[in-house]
């Protein structure tokens, strides 16, 4: 089972970027802690991360290739503004997972409304990078169950 974990942009920062806001851990990190959870779910992780909205848009696109079964995808600001992105999950056959490090609904206004949202199967938001590690268990259980 192969799942994709696609951060946009900015997230190359992580832990640098407003560690106030985003934390102190890297994405580096992130992707170590996933090296982990792949063993204990089964699963391989491809992941990737973008700072270029169409680099995001053709790797969802290639989750249709029936190698993938989901995604976890952290669009950044892409979140708010971008019905191209939103498009592009509504147009593949895999279900998309939303994870926001920060609380978005906490913070300033334009960030409290996601165009994504309508088209993914759920957003896990607030909990730093463990929210990722949530997207992962609830994609996978998702996923078993057949929905």
């Amino acid at each position: 089972m192969k799942i994709l974990l696609l951060n946009g942009p900015n997230l190359n920062l992580l832990g640098k970027r407003e560690p106030d806001v985003y934390g102190k851990n890297s994405l580096k990190t992130l992707y170590e802690r996933f090296s982990e959870l792949e063993k204990e779910y089964n699963v391989e992780v491809v992941s990737m991360q973008s700072n270029h909205e169409g680099e995001l848009i053709d790797k969802l696109h290639e989750t249709n290739n029936g190698d993938f079964l989901g995604v976890i995808f952290n669009p950044g600001a892409f979140t708010h503004y971008s019905y191209a992105i939103r498009d592009a999950i509504a147009s593949i056959d895999v279900p998309v997972i939303e994870v926001h490090i920060s609380n978005v609904h906490n913070r300033e206004e334009f960030r409290r409304v996601s165009v994504i949202s309508p088209v993914t199967a759920g957003q896990i938001v607030g909990l730093g990078l463990f929210g990722y590690e949530l997207a992962l268990k609830a994609l996978v259980e998702y996923i078993g169950k057949g929905e």
